[in-house]
């Protein structure tokens, strides 16, 4: 077997061409409904972060797995490819809260997690209202709004998303690859990719690249992290080619991530420049992540929407990053 035939843990090709339809340039991402509404490209994507905020909230109060988050995520990201956020004199903007709810809705029913619709709704209005403990039921305007809102707006989002409800997740394809290269027992390495993995839902990366390279591009920087290096293959490979993958795409998937690092820092007090770049950060050829001997180094609301936007400016919001002690989530 030749290197080029020798690819590992080989991608669905059916369903990585009907994926390729959501893949755009960084300058398509520019034109979006909501840009050119007249929203800030940095303002669209602190709205679409907090409606993926608002969608790991509520999971984690309907005990959701991982992979129903991301799912959700997604179909945020691409729902906002094509409808705008901006309310105008001719037509109301589409607020990222309710479509997050609605994306949940339909995540859990695609990967079939389902949850009752009173539950999902209650556990709407606990986070829109940041009160876990709050009493919801049948006798309040709140939870029939939210319940009008996740039904009327079901439609749309399947509409919107061309009833492609199919995905492949860099959740899954991460594990794979930890579990080819035996490391899944790294607590460190897997915990790291794990949550730069997640914290990818955050940003528009599912928009730009195929979920197999945001899969390698957390490993690689979970690898420069924990200070991880793989073997090359029999054929002098990186563990990159081995997965038919292009170190610059990589890099340049780590750096959409660490530019929301950036600017969304929030540091702790005494740490100022948390994410600040340094020297040993620029490693173009990956290098650091290979123990071979062709490399020079070894060791590689109230329930009203409005009002609770009013909240969220006012309150600090959690940094993305990795939580201390955080496991990886459910599979």
């Amino acid at each position: 077997m030749s290197p080029i035939d020798s690819v590992a843990i080989p991608s669905n090709e059916v369903l990585l061409r009907t994926q390729s339809q959501w893949l755009f340039t960084p300058a398509e991402l520019l034109g979006t409904p909501s840009i050119l509404d007249g929203l800030s490209p940095a303002q669209e994507h602190s709205n679409r972060s907090k409606g993926v905020n608002f969608i790991t909230q509520v999971g984690i109060l309907l005990k959701l797995p991982q992979i129903t988050l991301a799912t959700a995520s997604v179909y945020l990201h691409r729902f906002y490819v094509r409808h705008s956020m901006v309310d105008l004199p001719s037509r109301p903007g589409l607020h990222h809260y309710a479509i997050a709810a609605t994306s949940l809705f339909l995540a859990t029913k695609v990967e079939e997690n389902c949850r009752k619709m009173k539950e999902l709704v209650v556990a709407c209005c606990r986070v829109a209202q940041k009160q876990p403990n709050l009493v919801v039921d049948e006798q309040n305007k709140e939870y029939w709004r939210w319940r009008d809102t996740i039904l009327v707006n079901e439609d749309l989002l399947l509409e919107s998303l061309c009833f492609d409800l199919q995905l492949e997740h860099p959740h899954r394809l991460l594990f794979d690859i930890l579990c080819y290269y035996n490391v899944q027992d790294n607590k460190h390495l897997r915990n790291a990719a794990w949550a730069f993995v997640n914290d990818s839902n955050l940003t528009t990366l599912c928009l730009l690249f195929p979920a197999r390279t945001i899969a390698a591009a957390a490993l690689y920087a979970a690898a420069k992290h924990t200070d991880v290096a793989f073997p090359d293959d029999e054929w002098g490979r990186p563990w990159w080619e081995q997965l038919n993958l292009d170190i610059v795409e990589l890099r340049r998937a780590c750096l959409v991530l660490a530019k929301a690092y950036e600017e969304n820092p929030l540091p702790r007090q005494g740490e100022k420049g948390l994410y600040a770049r340094e020297e040993d950060d620029v490693d173009e050829n990956g290098a650091k992540t290979r123990s071979s001997p062709l490399t020079t180094n070894g060791n590689a609301q109230s329930g009203n929407l409005e009002e609770l936007e009013e909240e969220e400016e006012e309150e600090e919001e959690r940094p993305m990053g990795i939580s201390e002690g955080s496991e990886e989530g459910e599979v």
